[in-house]
């Protein structure tokens, strides 16, 4: 539906347009949007194209978690505007936003399937996880899903979050990162792990030994991997800097810089070869590919120095 139907994102069901006809819904946090997720959007566009309708993924703000167990929400593999964007890239026509407050999680299922999915979108099919809950205490399931929809009108069809066989959850990707497993967690993601945030001063060691890096401060609850040295990219995006658009191989370190008698965790990476960069106040994103090694405690910058030529020459060789 992409030629006849322009492409729309929603913040609430308020900005559903008035006039928005029936529709193909897919619903889910979608952090991360894995290869789990994939397969559900990538049927939900399917069947919307099979009905000569537009597909409509469905999302939340914040994360359930977070208001229904205030202080035990799991890390975030994606922001927000970075989940829109992959769900579009997935051939979505339209992404709505839900707001996720204490009041929405009390909604009963019947309560959120009229006032989201028949009320506003208008749903002729909806696509969901074979696992879906929905409603107040998850009091609803797929079962629940599709009796409702014998009741509302449409069909419901649940799809396994597999991919070779092999189950995919957002809370195995969480698993992967925190040992450092960025090879194993992009192959459930289907692409990189992705850290954003915004480049700030640092101690400015780096650039000291010959080695400036960009000092990533991410948003609170970001999924990010264990400490130690991994290849990946820096990539420079929403900035008026010149480099907007860039995308870098680069040195990666995670970690409180132990040689130095660091304290602070912090993410930082060097653009390979580049000591030109001033990346100060650049929204960036990293992108995890390999773990090199463990972080270390040197007993002399000579050591370490010696150290960063060889993790710089490893992650040259692994992004080249």
């Amino acid at each position: 539906m992409r030629s006849e139907v322009e492409v729309q994102s929603w913040h609430g069901l308020d900005e559903v347009p008035q006039d928005w006809g029936r529709s193909v819904v897919t619903i889910g946090v979608f952090d991360g949007v894995h290869l789990g997720h994939q397969r559900m959007v990538t049927r939900t566009v399917g069947m919307a194209g099979e009905l000569g309708l537009p597909a409509v993924a469905v999302t939340f703000d914040p994360h359930p978690e977070e208001v229904v167990r205030p202080g035990h929400q799991p890390p975030r593999l994606t922001t927000t505007p970075r989940r829109v964007d992959l769900l579009f890239s997935l051939g979505v026509d339209a992404v709505c936003v839900l707001p996720f407050t204490l009041e929405f999680s009390r909604m009963t299922p019947d309560e959120f399937v009229q006032t989201a999915l028949v009320d506003r979108l208008h749903a002729a099919g909806v696509v969901v996880g074979e696992n879906f809950r929905f409603g107040h205490k998850a009091a609803g399931d797929l079962e629940t899903l599709r009796t409702l929809g014998e009741k509302y009108d449409f069909t419901a069809e649940g799809v396994p979050l597999v991919s070779d066989g092999e189950a995919i959850s957002s809370t195995r990707i969480r698993e992967r990162l925190s040992i450092g497993d960025v090879a194993g967690a992009a192959a459930l993601l289907g692409r990189p792990h992705r850290v954003e945030g915004v480049v700030v001063r640092g101690h400015q060691r780096g650039r000291a030994l010959g080695f400036p890096t960009a000092n990533v401060e991410s948003p609170q609850q970001t999924a990010i991997p264990a400490e130690g040295v991994y290849a990946g990219w820096l990539e420079c995006f929403q900035s008026p800097s010149p480099y907007e658009g860039e995308r870098w191989p680069a040195a990666i370190s995670i970690g409180t810089n132990p040689t130095f008698d660091g304290v602070e965790r912090t993410v930082e990476a060097y653009a390979l070869d580049r000591d030109d960069l001033d990346l100060y106040g650049a929204h960036v994103a990293v992108d995890f590919g390999e773990r090199l090694r463990d972080t270390l405690r040197f007993d002399s910058i000579e050591a370490l120095i010696e150290q960063m030529h060889q993790d710089t020459a490893r992650a040259r060789a692994f992004t080249s």
